[in-house]
């Protein structure tokens, strides 16, 4: 593409060539003429001083006749301008002009043509989006306003460029980053923004969906079905979304709103899905909690209630049942002290900020001390409670929360075991832990089971654990002191050969 100097430098040199081309023709027919009839006033003049000359010279009549004649004749048959060398002349005369006025139009143009293209090409780059480029601003050429104008323009654009740049590294990092999982489509139902949460939470990669249809990457049909509603009524909505995924089950809080341009155009719609499973299974747990304590406490008062009622109806007066009545009194007034002290507890080490008083304790005479205090149980089930270890392991704990989670994990052991059965205490160390293992020959615990087995009043075997005067909140508070110690709490089993539970708290740093 030809520049605006050239152009405009190729314009000046056809019109000045024409118009010298044809100024030249004009006086290539003009002059001759001019030429003839100047000449021939000359000749005429001279004819008449040579006439006059003559007859003063006493030449006669026909004499002087004769000579007039031949002047006469000799100036007409006279070619006095060349018409050759006349357009010879007028070719180097035109030539010369065209010249000089080629050169002054060059310096005219440079002067002010090339300021233009410059700003031309300044405008151009500033339309294709380099706003790093500026003006050249002379003085000399009067396009200086104009420049100076251009530049403010783009440094204005630059500004505004940098800026929107900031602003879209901003909210792409923003989605990016949020928790909740975001996908925005457009209105023809192609998928123009999604963020990483969306990808992990439905484990999908980007380059599956981008730039295809929302109802074509295999979007969970409560998904499908949700968006679908939002292109039917073009409304924002919110719902609450179960997804299915493996043997787990995910809940998602759904909220969707249609996306609207300038001018009230509508563009698409934006979905944001928050992940709620921990809410929901909490809630659960709570209405659970709930249930359960109201249950567990239903059973003591109830029978207490009954039987304090009985005996103000009269059967005090039967001491064999009076004292029957007011055991099985103790006995669930008993059960209640347990369960609201196993409740206390438990709120206690799962408040924020809990923590134990840690202590250079000897693993071995925690589980001493827990010995003791089972050894009852032990005798009357004829059960053997057998100890191994190497050598003395200091830890860093408490020793009270210590033998508390040694006393349940040691209680539900012996619970769980039939009469005549072994129960295990192995104490053992590794690089960075004291670790001991309680293992029984017990009923065991199911796979499906295992992983519940540390929530509130859950039970393996809720007649055996009630009937033992458990309460079910053991294994829950066992879970929480273990994780105030900074330890590891683990579990194995198989259905009908027993468990092992394996707690592994931090040693004491030398």
């Amino acid at each position: 593409m030809k520049s605006f100097h050239s152009k405009l430098f190729r314009t000046y040199s056809i019109m000045i060539g024409l118009i010298l081309a044809c100024l030249g023709i004009i006086l290539g027919q003009l002059f001759p003429i001019f030429a003839k009839s100047s000449s021939e006033k000359v000749i005429n003049t001279k004819i008449d001083e040579v006439s006059n000359y003559i007859d003063s010279t006493g030449l006669t009549v026909d004499e002087q006749r004769h000579i007039k004649e031949m002047l006469a004749s000799t100036f007409s048959q006279t070619e006095l301008i060349n018409a050759h060398s006349l357009w010879l002349f007028l070719i180097v005369i035109l030539s010369l002009t065209f010249l000089v006025a080629l050169f002054l139009g060059t310096n005219i143009f440079k002067k002010y043509a090339q300021p233009i293209e410059h700003l031309t090409e300044t405008a151009m780059e500033l339309a294709r989006g380099n706003y790093r480029i500026r003006a050249f601003e002379d003085e000399f050429s009067g396009m200086s306003k104009l420049s100076n104008s251009i530049n403010i323009l783009a440094r204005n654009l630059h500004d505004i460029s940098v800026m929107r740049e900031t602003e879209k590294e901003r909210l792409k990092t923003l989605i990016e980053n949020m928790g909740s999982a975001l996908i925005m489509i457009d209105r023809n139902g192609y998928i123009t923004i999604v963020n990483r949460s969306f990808l992990k939470q439905l484990d999908i990669s980007f380059k599956d969906l981008d730039g295809k249809l929302f109802n074509k990457i295999g979007l969970p049909k409560q998904i499908e079905a949700f968006i679908d509603q939002l292109f039917l009524t073009e409304a924002s909505n919110r719902e609450q979304i179960s997804i299915k995924k493996n043997i787990h089950t995910y809940f998602m809080d759904a909220y969707g709103a249609p996306v609207i341009g300038e001018h009230g155009k509508w563009l698409g719609i934006v979905v944001v899905m928050h992940d709620i499973t921990e809410l929901v299974k909490l809630e659960q747990v709570r209405k659970d909690f709930v249930a359960n304590v109201s249950h567990e406490l239903k059973t003591p008062v109830t029978s207490i209630k009954g039987f304090s009622e009985t005996l103000l109806y009269g059967a005090y007066k039967n001491e064999e049942t009076l004292l029957s009545f007011l055991e099985i009194i103790h006995k669930e007034s008993n059960r209640l002290q347990m369960l609201i002290n196993d409740l206390l507890d438990l709120s206690k080490v799962e408040q924020v900020g809990y923590e134990v008083n840690l202590q250079k304790i000897n693993l071995l005479e925690v589980v001493e001390r827990s010995k003791e205090m089972t050894s009852h149980i032990v005798e009357e089930k004829n059960m053997t409670l057998k100890i191994i270890y190497n050598g003395p392991v200091y830890v860093l704990g408490d020793i009270n929360r210590l033998i508390q989670i040694m006393m349940n994990l040691l209680m539900n052991a012996l619970t769980y075991s039939p009469e005549d059965k072994t129960v295990i205490i192995s104490i053992d160390r590794n690089e960075k832990c004291g670790i001991f293992r309680i293992q029984d020959e017990g009923i065991g615990i199911s796979k499906d089971e295992i992983g519940r087995v540390f929530e509130r009043f859950y039970r393996v075997d809720r007649a055996r654990s009630r009937n033992s005067g458990g309460t079910g909140l053991g294994l829950a508070i066992v879970k929480h002191l273990v994780e105030a110690h900074h330890g590891l709490l683990e579990v194995e089993s198989e259905v009908g050969k027993g468990t092992v539970f394996t707690v592994s708290i931090p040693l004491v740093k030398s």
